[in-house]
């Protein structure tokens, strides 16, 4: 059985930073890309990092501020969120997509991440 599960949200104020986690088990890890998405109340859930043995990509919105890497020997996805600011406040989910497939096939529960002005 498959599982994601994100921690290291929080509360945070603007400018400060969070390192979320995800850590994954029942895949083969190095065979899957692994995303973060967010979404915010009254908002669609949008991509904001995923990342694949072919390299990684980010919403405009975070270019220059989050960072998402992997540790494969840990089965283990991160997203290093600096500068963060208001508009940043959503629940934060991990997702997992074998590579040969169009959609996220696995999801974590989400963890709150509230970026205070």
């Amino acid at each position: 059985q498959v599982q994601l599960v994100e921690s290291g949200g929080g509360l945070v104020q603007t400018g400060g930073s969070l390192r979320l986690t995800c850590a994954a088990s029942g895949l083969t890890f190095g065979n899957y890309r692994l995303g973060w998405f967010r979404q915010a109340p009254g908002k669609e859930r949008e991509s904001v990092a995923s990342i694949s043995w072919s390299g990684s990509s980010y919403l405009d919105s975070v270019k220059g501020r989050f960072t998402i890497s992997r540790d494969n020997a840990k089965n283990t996805v991160y997203l290093q969120m600096n500068s963060l600011k208001p508009e940043d406040t959503a629940v934060y989910y991990c997702a997992a997509k074998a590579v040969d497939r169009k959609s996220y096939d696995y999801w974590g529960q989400g963890t709150q991440v509230t970026v205070s002005s």
